[in-house]
């Protein structure tokens, strides 16, 4: 289990609300932990390794605790406490087991898992931040269907290329995002369709993420710039979400709010939430968690070094208002930055 490094005053760390379907697919079960060192019952978590993406610190601690392999869903509240005087900040998501593996329990952190209906796993938990997550869980569905939107990773400078814009690559620093991306993108969408702009600088950025996945990457003319047009977004995110499977889509910061727009209108709330309209960065994304044909959660996600924390509540309690918090955070180096999120609840409906 790796540590923060000792110059920050802040311990960062991830962990998730894992579940699986009860017995023959009867009520949903969710996991704690027992630690031996303090005897007692909560969510599986650690700390972010140097460098290393908040949902990539999730699914390595949960998985290292608890022999759990996740698929991640939507972003769920973070809370804030301190171990030690230090504070220490815990980021959660909803993930789907994929998989798990007995012999990893015991180990040296955990003699113990329980699998229990959430209302147990309430009486369990040894804290009340658990709870809380926990309660977050249970506000909305667990069980998403993933739908990406991603922006090409850094390309080559206009200025420095002679030919056509279609065909300008990435640069270095594109071509190390687009390997990045591919890890963390498979930690939402373990296989998925793969559509992109011809744009090479599009499709270069989701290559490694289809390699990845065993998947081909759809060259779509409609994502081009100069053919970017209301209807052909609508088109395509239709089809992506009345298909009922994960899609990863790869665009450009000109039509990529189209695609916004469209997927809003198609799944019934306002797209981009209020507040988070600023275009996506190059290697920015937005995951859209759907469930029955309409919109869970929506987060999003760039390489910047800072989280932007959206800690809203649903429409039916608190409609059109959203809450942020900012906390800085920094990186072992500028080429590994952390992979962070924003997170949005969507309180403005259509």
């Amino acid at each position: 289990m790796a540590s923060n490094p000792p110059d920050s005053k802040l311990i960062r760390a991830a962990g998730a609300v894992a579940w699986r379907p009860g017995p023959d697919d009867g009520e949903m079960q969710v996991l704690l932990v027992h630690r031996v060192k303090y005897d007692d019952w909560s969510l599986p978590k650690g700390k972010q390794e140097p460098g290393e993406p908040l949902p990539m610190t999730a699914a390595r601690e949960v998985f290292e605790e608890s022999g759990a392999r996740l698929t991640l869903g939507r972003r769920l509240i973070s809370v804030r406490y301190k171990v030690s005087g230090r504070p220490k900040r815990v980021h959660y998501w909803s993930a789907r087991v994929a998989a798990t593996d007995a012999a990893a329990v015991p180990n040296t952190e955990v003699d113990r898992v329980a699998w229990l209906p959430l209302a147990q796993a309430w009486q369990r938990a040894s804290y009340g931040h658990d709870v809380s997550v926990l309660q977050d869980f249970a506000a909305r569905p667990a069980d998403t269907v993933p739908l990406i939107l991603l922006r090409h990773a850094k390309a080559v400078l206009k200025s420095d290329w002679p030919d056509d814009d279609s065909t300008r690559p990435l640069d270095d620093d594109g071509r190390a995002d687009a390997k990045a991306l591919a890890a963390l993108l498979a930690r939402f969408a373990p296989y998925a369709r793969v559509v992109s702009s011809p744009a090479v600088r599009c499709t270069e950025t989701v290559r490694p993420y289809a390699e990845l996945i065993g998947a081909h990457v759809q060259a779509e003319p409609s994502l081009e710039i100069s053919a970017a047009n209301g209807g052909a977004c609508a088109a395509l995110i239709a089809d992506a979400v009345l298909a009922a499977e994960p899609a990863v889509l790869c665009a450009h910061r000109e039509n990529l709010p189209s695609l916004l727009t469209a997927a809003g209108e198609m799944l019934g709330a306002a797209l981009p939430p209020r507040g988070l309209d600023e275009p996506l960065p190059t290697s920015g994304f937005w995951v859209l968690h759907i469930a029955g044909g309409a919109l869970a959660a929506a987060d999003r996600y760039d390489m910047s070094e800072a989280l932007v924390s959206s800690t809203g509540c649903p429409a039916a309690t608190r409609p059109r208002r959203l809450r942020r918090t900012r906390t800085a955070t920094q990186t072992a180096s500028k080429r590994t930055p952390a992979m962070i999120a924003y997170r949005a609840y969507l309180v403005t409906p259509v």
